[in-house]
């Protein structure tokens, strides 16, 4: 049986230390690492045993008890979030491991929900029980409180199936069959553990289990219970299928894609395909690597359920389907800030853009962008410790020296009002004509479309190229240059020549109707917004509202639970990014918050920022809102406002 298990945590509550004793304890490593002796098997990267946390996330292989495991260890710390997201979506199993002296902290809310959303099965791991002011009790009282009443701390399963009546009967009081078994029956271990198993995995139980990672204690015993309630069902019969999650550039330069297998089987040599768009490539597979570490294994083949790296993939993207499924995963930890790479002035920037695009292929979070009128690259980050440690990885893999402007906030745009752009692209010898409607979309719901366009019009080949251009690159909006985001886009009619339309003319058709259109609406800046909880004495109470309510912010009524307030809103990541120190300091560290990001929202500030951005919708080079037409044998082009009464199709 394989399994995929994620150890996720926030920084510092252990994560990694319980990793090698878990690798330990099924003879996979000979000797336990510690992280802060920088001997750790799965943070073996030179950055991390400097920094002394986890930033990629490292990759384990054991057996036990007949059963092959996968182990990911994910970054804990918030700057690496989207690394640890991109691991979550092929775990079979995750353990969150909570430190029992500092307890849940503002990252384990942030994994619980993301878990939570792509309903992965979850074991909770209380660690640290060595430490002073370790309260395991204070802990699972606070996880039943914020995350589910359905948390379970279970015994000892060494011996078998040995549970006290007190969990008996609340497994069985969750399944009305299993209940009307126990009072007429009594308890039957291999039913409560079938019930168990299947509860864990629908996500209506959550296992807790507490010890020590450093000091070996109840390291054995969780390690028994996890085996003994964990279950999967992959099948090796069948048509191949799998998720790329990993991308890497080994040292060599080659392109490595990390899959997960979901079903059938993988062979060297084997035709592996997937979508980029809507175009369907198919490459031939060079090699197989099983990976444990550092190190990797060359195999000639995989089953379902193995996780491993391939070479011959030279396209393919994380999050992408490989085989019989198609489609992509979305990620929803995305960076609100931005900026830019200074180089020395020696430096071959065209050379470097080549590096960084290689760094963007590893993580797509980055969304490097090359700024031609500027001739400089901008990438986008969770915060400065992420761009630290980008330095570090840029000099160490390519020998070159960079720094990074201080991070500004991203923003986007959107409209109000509903309007219809046209585009039309005809120099001599090339034709087309875009008609579309943009309707504002729900917040957050980025860009969406659809066609009404009858193919009388256009022909399904040329309808499914407009949809393909809409979606090929982020399209500025007007007010700063940022993307345009929540938008709904939908083909109306078009109309293309059968002697003069080539490849690209339909892009330019299509480029220019949006941009024609965004003209006519009613344009809106968004900024991106956190979802906060605050935790502080009631008497620090009115500080918090005042600081939220100068900071743009909003909340909800405040709650109260025994001498502490909790306070719950959402207010600008421009304002309130810095706000954890502050509380820090004014609560003298017993006040405790979580930021989660939640999305883009109205600009606080609208006004302010479109001045200093200065952006001049006119002289963007990648865009133009004005149409191309032709007359006596030659183009000419007519501005937007006066090129809807041109358009051959009105």
């Amino acid at each position: 049986m394989n399994k995929t298990i994620g150890i996720l945590a926030h920084v510092d509550a252990g994560k990694t230390t319980f990793s090698e004793q878990i690798l330990y304890h099924t003879k996979a490593i000979k000797n336990r690492g510690r992280v802060d002796h920088q001997s750790s098997f799965l943070d073996s990267h030179e950055i991390e045993k400097l920094r002394g946390i986890t930033v990629f996330a490292g990759q384990g292989y054991f057996s036990y008890m007949g059963s092959s495991y996968y182990l990911i260890d994910t970054p804990g710390h918030v700057d690496f979030s989207p690394e640890m997201e991109r691991a979550v979506q092929v775990m079979d199993y995750a353990i969150i491991i909570i430190s029992a002296v500092e307890g849940i902290e503002g990252h384990t809310e942030t994994i619980w929900k993301l878990l939570q959303k792509h309903q992965v099965p979850v074991f909770f791991f209380i660690n640290k029980l060595d430490r002073t002011g370790a309260d395991v009790n204070r802990v699972i009282a606070d996880m039943k409180l914020y995350f589910s009443e359905d948390i379970i701390e279970l015994p000892s399963l060494a011996e078998g199936m040995v549970l006290d009546e007190e969990v008996i009967e609340f497994i069985a009081e969750r399944d009305e069959s299993l209940l009307e078994y126990y009072l007429e029956n009594g308890y039957h271990a291999e039913k409560w553990l079938e019930k168990i198993q299947q509860m864990i995995i629908d996500g209506t139980i959550f296992p807790v289990f507490s010890g020590s990672a450093l000091q070996d204690i109840g390291m054995k015993e969780f390690l028994d219970a996890f085996h003994l309630l964990t279950s999967t069902a992959y099948k090796s019969e069948g048509e191949f299928s799998g998720r790329a999650y990993k991308i890497r550039y080994d040292n060599s330069g080659t392109r490595v894609t990390f899959i997960k297998a979901l079903s059938g089987r993988l062979k060297v040599r084997d035709e592996a395909t997937y979508k980029i768009q809507e175009q369907i490539i198919s490459e031939k597979i060079t090699q197989i690597r099983k990976l444990n570490g550092s190190n990797f294994e060359i195999v000639p083949e995989v089953k379902a359920g193995e996780l491993f790296a391939v070479t011959g993939l030279t396209r393919a993207n994380i999050g992408d389907g490989i085989g019989a499924i198609t489609d992509r995963n979305t990620y929803e930890l995305v960076p609100t800030l931005r900026s830019n790479v200074v180089f020395e002035p020696h430096v071959n920037v065209k050379e470097a853009l080549a590096y960084f695009n290689m760094l963007d292929a590893e993580d797509p979070s980055l969304k490097v962008t090359w700024e031609e009128r500027l001739q400089q690259i901008h990438i986008h980050v969770m915060g400065t410790i992420q761009l630290e440690v980008l330095e570090q990885v840029v000099m160490e893999r390519f020998g070159l020296k960079v720094l990074f402007e201080k991070p500004e906030i991203i923003y986007k745009e959107t409209i109000k009002s509903e309007v219809i752009g046209y585009g039309h692209f005809e120099p001599l010898r090339h034709y087309a004509e875009v008609h579309l409607k943009l309707e504002p979309g729900e917040r957050n719901s980025g860009i969406l479309y659809d066609s009404k366009c009858h193919t009388d019009h256009l022909s399904v080949g040329l309808q499914n190229l407009v949809k393909q251009h809409v979606f090929e690159r982020e399209h500025h909006g007007l007010l700063t240059g940022s993307a345009l985001t929540d938008v709904k886009i939908t083909l109306l009619t078009g109309k293309s020549h059968p002697k003069h339309t080539h490849g690209g003319d339909f892009r330019e058709a299509t480029f220019r109707a949006i941009r024609q259109g965004l003209e006519k609406a009613e344009n809106v800046l968004l900024e991106p917004y956190y979802h906060f909880k605050i935790k502080v004495d009631i008497d620090q109470m009115g500080r918090v509202l005042s600081d939220v309510q100068a900071a743009h912010g909003r909340f909800e009524a405040p709650v109260t639970e025994g001498e502490k307030a909790v306070i719950i809103g959402q207010v600008p990541v421009a304002t309130f990014m810095d706000y954890p120190m502050k509380l820090a300091s004014f609560t003298k560290g017993r006040g405790s918050m979580t930021l989660t990001f939640s999305g883009y929202d109205q600009c606080h500030n609208e006004e302010e920022i479109i001045k200093r951005i200065a952006y001049d919708k006119g002289a963007d080079p990648e865009y133009t809102s004005s149409s191309v037409f032709c007359a006596k044998g030659a183009g000419f082009s007519v501005n937007w406002d006066e090129a809807e009464k041109m358009m051959h199709l009105l």
